[in-house]
């Protein structure tokens, strides 16, 4: 099997796309976190996971997804399970997001269960999204690599949170979405080294669909729908010093 059968400028590509949907989503984050309706604050929390786990997560998965193929084999996909790993993306994502952006005040112990679920959450998706795999033959994995793959995940989701969360420079806040997309993008390709596959010429051709064959049209809705938080973060009021340092002495003191 191979990874980058495209050329390794899609491991950069899939790296930018998942930067952009996370810091996008850390910002929507922010804004749920000072958000004084609750109402608002639960949109924020939509729209942050949809952009982490849609995009940020999911459509990542995918366009690195690109680059893997078993030469002189076809390689498919099962859709109802590809639709599957995003929903459960974007509302792993929206658990652990609640738990750390769901109110003002917060404990050192709701960022390190946020960074949990969310990081697990990248598990979760890139798992489900494999299981919609199909190939001429078996695949399993290795077990000290896929654990290998939750902990970076894990990491460095919390870490990403913490930069969003605790420090109110916006240079800062999108190192926190370059340090998100380097824990999904890590995540996945630690993952894909975990595989062990046995091919098998004689089998039948996988049934399902080519990854092209969907991932276009998912790039189009992932653009509209990126429009939709982009817009609401850039016609947000900006977070306010004061509230932001409030909200670290908060966090600090619980």
């Amino acid at each position: 099997m191979e990874h980058f059968a495209l050329g390794h400028w899609l491991l950069v590509l899939a790296y930018l796309t998942s930067v952009v949907g996370c810091a996008l989503g850390l910002a929507c984050a922010v804004q749920a976190r000072h958000a004084a309706d609750p109402r608002h604050r639960v949109r924020w929390l939509v729209l942050a996971a949809v952009s982490i786990g849609g995009v940020g997560i999911w459509l990542m998965h995918f366009v690195a997804m690109l680059g893997f193929s078993t030469p002189g084999m076809p390689v498919r996909y099962d859709i109802f399970r590809t639709v599957l790993s995003a929903i459960l993306s974007v509302v792993a994502v929206f658990a652990g997001l609640v738990v750390v952006g769901g109110r003002a005040k917060f404990g050192w112990w709701r960022l390190a269960l946020g960074g949990v679920i969310t990081g697990l959450a990248v598990n979760v998706m890139h798992y489900t999204g494999m299981s919609a795999l199909r190939v001429k033959g078996d695949f399993g994995y290795d077990g000290g690599l896929v654990a290998l793959s939750v902990v970076i995940a894990v990491v460095a989701a919390t870490a990403a949170l913490w930069f969003a969360v605790f420090l109110d420079r916006l240079a800062l806040r999108l190192l926190a979405g370059f340090v998100m997309g380097a824990a999904v993008t890590g995540m996945h390709y630690t993952g894909m080294a975990a595989v062990r596959m046995t091919m098998d010429a004689n089998a039948p051709d996988p049934a399902g669909a080519e990854v092209f064959s969907f991932l276009f049209p998912v790039f189009v809705l992932a653009a509209i729908a990126m429009a939709v938080p982009l817009c609401a973060v850039l016609m947000a009021p900006a977070v306010s010093p004061e509230a932001a340092e409030s909200g670290v002495e908060d966090a600090v003191a619980v």
